[in-house]
């Protein structure tokens, strides 16, 4: 069996309806797939103002917006037509993205048929409720997600750090890395743009601190604000530089006076928003990788991270940026504060991560998927 012989249905809780490195993760493990020759079908929720074209076919499953998240739907399961759809592709393996009811009704389906089931860990949902006040909900989380992927024939995740906190947690014997991909053309020192910058009144001397991502709270905005705050109590100059967007943006706003927003960017443009700065900040705990930190890195600004998985994986404490174990506030200034006065640090550990991001490419990277497909499904052939 190789990879021609693949059949694989992916059931994903988001596909292509916001922009978010998860997503774009499946879409360029759905290229992979579909230029080695595999089939493939993918199975998630659909929008009629998608934030980009998906890779591959798409089969839309019913689902509700979240509540106070509309950009996000819940999957609600397998309709009869999903599963006729399932019936009639036959496939010979199962990927589910994301531990939602649709994914949970359909690892039952494989497992009736004796299908090989993968499933990708691509974010921390245990720690999501932290962010909400609702942290003692997160035991009862944790217990949802082992029931799913116990059921499960393997999982991938993007990261060692993160592999050690799936067997921590006993949610399955067979886990390995399915690690993620930097585009060269896009992300790189030379996007840098001195003249961008003086557009936004940021001056050449000054030092940008940057925030990239999606403007939601289990991002970690209140510790990024808390700790801005922190080094403007310290007297430390710096300008802080968000780019990004989302529903906590009016939030972010007022909890960070003066800093400059520049909305969503991507292609060449976040390229040279993101070269143009001179730190990148990540305080979130949620990410399983940090796709963010990793073009950061290649763009070659020092990471101040926070010590969680993903980013522990990633940056070199010391050598390409700085882990912050304890994730307080006066930490994470003290952190920044030493390249803001620094620039010889911030150059050498801007140098040190640019170099260290050029080890991950994305088609070797695709390729151990396939191989855990492979691997999974091939028993079931005998």
């Amino acid at each position: 069996m190789d990879v021609t012989d693949l059949r694989i249905a992916l059931f994903s809780g988001n596909y292509n309806i916001t922009l978010d490195g998860a997503n774009k993760a499946l879409n360029r493990l759905a290229e992979y797939l579909l230029r080695r020759g595999a089939s493939l079908r993918v199975y998630s929720p659909t929008s009629r103002e998608p934030a980009f074209a998906p890779t591959g076919d798409l089969v839309s499953l019913p689902a509700v917006p979240i509540p106070g998240r509309s950009e996000y739907r819940i999957p609600l399961g397998l309709s009869g037509a999903v599963k006729r759809d399932l019936e009639d592709f036959a496939p010979n393996v199962l990927h589910i993205a994301s531990p939602d009811f649709s994914s949970r009704a359909a690892v039952g389906w494989a497992k009736a048929r004796g299908i090989a089931v993968l499933a990708s860990v691509h974010t921390r949902f245990e720690t999501y409720p932290r962010y909400y006040n609702l942290g003692f909900i997160e035991p009862v989380v944790e217990r949802y997600l082992r029931n799913i992927y116990r059921r499960c024939d393997a999982l991938v995740t993007p990261s060692q750090s993160m592999v050690d906190v799936l067997e921590r947690q006993g949610m399955n014997d067979d886990v390995s890395i399915w690690s993620r991909g930097v585009d060269r053309t896009i992300f790189d020192p030379a996007r840098r743009d001195p003249a961008w910058r003086r557009g936004l009144g940021i001056a050449d001397d000054a030092v940008a601190i940057a925030f990239l991502g999606r403007l939601v709270m289990e991002k970690g905005l209140d510790m990024f604000a808390e700790s801005i705050a922190e080094l403007r109590n310290r007297g430390v100059a710096h300008q802080v530089l968000v780019i990004g967007d989302g529903p906590a943006r009016g939030w972010f706003e007022k909890a960070l006076p003066g800093a400059i927003f520049v909305g969503f960017q991507g292609g060449e443009a976040l390229g040279r928003a993101l070269a143009s700065a001179d730190v990148f900040f990540n305080p979130s705990v949620t990410e399983t990788f940090g796709n963010v930190t990793l073009e950061a890195m290649a763009s070659g600004l020092p990471v101040v991270a926070a010590g969680a998985t993903g980013s522990t994986s990633l940056v070199a404490d010391g050598r390409t940026g700085v882990i912050v174990p304890d994730g307080c506030a006066s930490a994470y200034a003290a952190a920044l504060a030493r390249y803001c006065q620094d620039p010889a640090l911030r150059a050498a550990h801007g140098r040190a991560g640019e170099a260290k991001s050029r080890d991950y490419s994305w088609d070797a990277i695709n390729q151990a998927v396939v191989d855990t497909y492979l691997r999974i499904s091939n028993p079931r052939q005998d």
